[in-house]
């Protein structure tokens, strides 16, 4: 049989509890999202490496932990280099190799070459090319899409390696509620509010291409939505019935769902096609949480924190996955999954050997997804990352976290814990989901044996079987600099 094809939809910044399969008190109703939920599988405990974006999708596509790549904390903005190192493996060359064709359309985010002039946006020279971006250095055959988040200057749609026309004016920061963009030079082109239906638009007219050829597709789909600036177009706008333009730019991300599985079918190539719909990330404050609580909607669900931090809100993301024939429909998987695995299974599904110097951090899940025979868990342990650099590592039930607080925006952020709170966390999730009873005195066993296998995986440079690999510099750890 044929490779199967891959579309990978990545939305941004949407909560677990924004999709309504997996949160019975949802007040969103997410039927194309759904849609994928009964016709395969859905990940209750799956992950993202960080909770924040950039990061996450370095580990999504080169199969590495977040951390051991040039950035430390944070997120590249618009104008910033390139984040994956020249030669690495990626998703799309790993499947290239194969003989797929591969795409990508929507927000890049991690980092180009902009020819320029000078340093400031404006000496960006936007009829020459980009360079080390989504074709020379991740594998992409083509590419469209924008830079970096819908609030990030230069507002610019990129076809392949080009600007599809030069910037003309300068637009002025705005902070409107929930609409939302920094200053910086706009193209005639453009419009902010035009991005997610054209983004669509030119996935569906891939599929459509793709599907006529022979050749497999890979299909990478990092949408700009529900991520602010929130601009549902005016048939979703008060779609929610929240009076909150972030919940009606969810319901307008769940359609464009609903517009690729419709591809899909008329393509005639749905029965070979692996689906997988995730976030980069949990929920932002941006959704005004407070508001949407009174209308009975928690973005996060019953987990704590959100977008930032290293608590379950920032890092447990939607996963749902679809494969005819080869996942049962309705299935559920209750083990701890990370979307760095997405290349080693990849590559078990194409028949590809993974070097020691590729995807040091990925596990299949293959055998997840066809629901083989249950044996040990896939992986050993996982380790998350916040907005600001602080580490957690997760086995089984128990999570120690390597910060007094959030280690991001929710309370209490770096600088703001009460006076004589632990440096660390320790939280039994079986017992305690919401991470609200810190157990760190109580099982200092516990403590010694999770730093130590964070210390390995952070010292050996990789976190499966394998010779050691060189981080890209050392880890920031502030907690325990030692390992660096």
């Amino acid at each position: 049989m044929a490779h199967p094809n891959l579309v990978y939809i990545l939305a941004d910044d949407m909560g677990y509890g924004d999709v309504s399969c997996l949160n019975p008190q949802s007040r969103l109703h997410t039927p194309h999202i759904d849609r994928l939920a009964a016709e395969g599988m859905a990940c209750t405990d799956a992950h993202s490496t960080s909770a924040v974006c950039t990061p996450s999708r370095y580990s999504i596509l080169t199969g590495r932990y977040n951390w051991r790549s040039a950035l430390k904390q944070g997120v590249l903005l618009g104008d910033n280099g390139p984040l994956i190192e020249p030669g690495r493996e990626t998703v799309a060359t790993l499947l290239r190799k194969a003989g797929y064709a591969t795409a990508c359309v929507g927000k890049w985010h991690l980092g180009w070459t902009w020819p320029r002039r000078g340093p400031r946006l404006e000496d960006i020279d936007y009829t020459r090319p980009i360079t080390e971006g989504p074709l020379d250095r991740a594998g992409f055959d083509e590419f469209f899409g924008i830079v970096a988040s819908l609030d990030m200057a230069p507002f610019v749609f990129v076809e392949n390696d080009r600007a599809t026309a030069v910037p003309d004016r300068v637009i002025a920061a705005r902070h409107d509620g929930q609409v939302i963009w920094r200053e910086g030079p706009i193209a005639p082109d453009f419009s902010h509010e035009a991005v997610l239906p054209a983004f669509a638009d030119r996935v569906c007219r891939i599929i459509a291409e793709r599907a006529r050829q022979a050749a497999p597709f890979f299909l990478y789909l990092p949408l700009n939505s529900p991520h602010a600036p929130c601009l549902p177009t005016p048939e979703f706008q008060g779609r929610s019935g929240l009076n909150n333009a972030y919940a009606d730019f969810t319901l307008m991300t769940d359609a464009v769902v609903g517009r690729v599985l419709d591809s899909l079918d008329a393509a005639g190539v749905a029965d070979n096609t692996i689906v997988i719909f995730t976030s980069d990330n949990g929920c932002s404050p941006v959704a005004d949480f407070p508001a949407l609580a009174r209308q009975g909607h928690h973005p996060s669900y019953i987990y704590r924190g959100h977008k930032a931090d290293i608590y379950e809100g920032g890092h447990r993301i939607p996963f749902l996955i679809r494969w005819p024939g080869h996942i049962a429909p309705g299935r559920v998987c209750t083990e701890t999954v990370c979307q760095v695995d997405l290349l080693a299974t990849c590559a078990e599904i194409v028949g590809i050997a993974l070097p020691d110097t590729a995807g040091e951090d990925s596990v299949s899940n293959l055998d997840l997804w066809c629901g083989r025979p249950a044996g040990p868990p896939h992986r050993e342990a996982t380790v998350h990352h916040s907005f600001h650099g602080a580490f957690s590592i997760r086995q089984g039930r128990w999570k120690l976290e390597l910060c007094p607080g959030s280690g991001g925006w929710s309370w209490p952020a770096p600088g703001q814990e009460p006076a004589g709170a632990p440096p660390i966390q320790l939280y039994d999730l079986e017992a305690d989901c919401g991470e609200q009873t810190n157990l760190q005195d109580r099982h200092p066993e516990l403590v010694a044996h999770l730093t130590a296998l964070l210390s390995r995986y952070v010292r050996d440079g990789r976190s499966t079987p394998g010779a050691p690999q060189p981080n890209t510099g050392p880890a920031h750890w502030p907690q325990l600099h030692w390992l660096s």
